[in-house]
């Protein structure tokens, strides 16, 4: 009769000779793992080609307008979401241990490609902000990759030092402040914000204090109202988010359009390809203001199908994170998931009217090369760290 201890891995039986055959408890948990990553994977590319479609239906009006082809950014996008997948893929079998051996290295990478904006002939200026690089072949836009750049320094920091001093806090937090601060010289405040609200995750899953964190929020608050008192047009959004019909073809044109985009389609929407507001009436309708269109155009019901999908992708990444073998995978993968869980709530908050009216594209879905391949590529990392979980049960069966 075989023994219990040879049937079920227990603590105990760990340590055992099993041979090379898995025990139910590993093989299930590999399977486990396998699972995880192919419903990371599944949703992913179902955001992505609802983001295809959904491009199509909110630009072919103005590309071909301004373009001569109705399908100008639906081939930009999909020649991104190739590139994605490669970098997704690439990701997916470099361990997680590289990119922390690498932090420094990724970290100076991302500062870099922010310093390069600013430089004549090399940034890219488009509606007075100079957020772009022009790399010849293609633009890009370094904070996108700074944002993951951050992340992958603070876990590594946090893994190693933590936050119970002062100085650990400051050295964790240092480099992502200073991100935001050439960011916010683009000037782009929405990022910015993104990236500050990701600081504060990464020091609370950290294990930050209360007394800590708030004493690093208040001076976050504070700065939030100084930078809109600094630029006149942040303080006219303000003002039209409170009351666009204030000005109503002015910074109020924007957030009423998207109102009606939303209103218009109901419940059920006015069908796929229908959509009224593409036609020049919203601006930015195939990337930052997506969202109103896929209300118009698939109803309440078919925008909180999309809700639904990206709870689903962000719940999987934070399981990817309570799953992760060390420290330092559990907050490399709840940092990923946090830029996306973050990025995709203003999103949503902005098109609906929840807060002042800011750029930043929905991941996966809105038009933008950068964007997409950056959030494959480190979505990626949540499919190693699963995949590294299932080989890291494999190991400790064969000890």
């Amino acid at each position: 009769m075989k023994s219990i201890s040879n049937t079920y891995l227990t603590s105990e039986s760990r340590a055992l000779p099993l041979g090379r055959e898995l025990s139910p408890v590993t093989s299930i948990a590999e399977r486990g793992y396998r699972r995880l990553n192919l419903k990371i994977l599944l949703l992913t590319y179902l955001l992505s080609v609802i983001g295809l479609v959904m491009i199509y239906s909110a630009s072919c009006y103005a590309a071909e307008m301004h373009f001569g082809d109705a399908f100008y950014y639906v081939k930009k996008q999909a020649i991104a979401l190739f590139v994605g997948g490669a970098a997704m893929f690439g990701t997916s079998r470099l361990s997680p241990e590289k990119l922390k051996k690498c932090r420094y290295l990724i970290l100076a990478i991302s500062f870099v490609l922010l310093g390069m904006i600013f430089l004549p002939q090399v940034g890219v200026e488009s509606y007075g902000a100079r957020r772009w690089l022009n790399l010849g072949f293609m633009t890009m836009q370094p904070s996108e990759v700074a944002k993951f750049g951050y992340v992958i320094y603070a876990a590594s920091y946090l893994s190693e030092k933590g936050v119970g001093k002062i100085k650990n806090v400051f050295f964790a937090a240092f480099p992502g402040v200073l991100m935001c601060v050439l960011i916010m010289l683009e000037p782009n405040m929405s990022i910015t914000m993104c990236l500050l609200f990701v600081i504060l995750f990464m020091l609370v899953a950290g294990g930050i204090s209360g007394k800590k964190l708030l004493l690093l929020s208040i001076p976050v608050l504070l700065l939030i109202p100084l930078l809109i008192w600094l630029e006149p047009y942040r303080m006219k959004r303000l003002m039209a988010f409170l009351d666009p019909w204030a000005s109503p073809k002015a910074e109020g044109y924007q957030l009423i359009q998207s109102y009606y985009a939303l209103c218009r389609g109901g419940l059920f929407g006015v069908g796929l390809f229908q959509s009224r507001q593409k036609y020049l009436f919203l601006p930015f309708a195939e990337s930052d203001f997506i969202f109103s269109v896929i209300g118009e155009e698939l109803g309440l019901f078919g925008a909180l199908v999309i809700v639904g999908l990206f709870g689903a992708l962000i719940y999987y990444g934070f399981v990817t994170a309570a799953r992760a073998g060390n420290r330092f995978h559990a907050l490399l993968a709840a940092g990923v998931t946090s830029v996306i869980a973050i990025q995709t709530g203003v999103n949503l908050a902005v098109v609906t009217g929840c807060i002042p009216p800011t750029g930043l594209p929905l991941p996966l879905v809105s038009a933008g090369g950068s964007s997409l391949v950056s959030f494959m590529a480190a979505i990626g990392i949540l499919l190693s760290i699963n995949r590294k979980g299932g080989n890291f049960s494999r190991e400790n069966h064969k000890m």
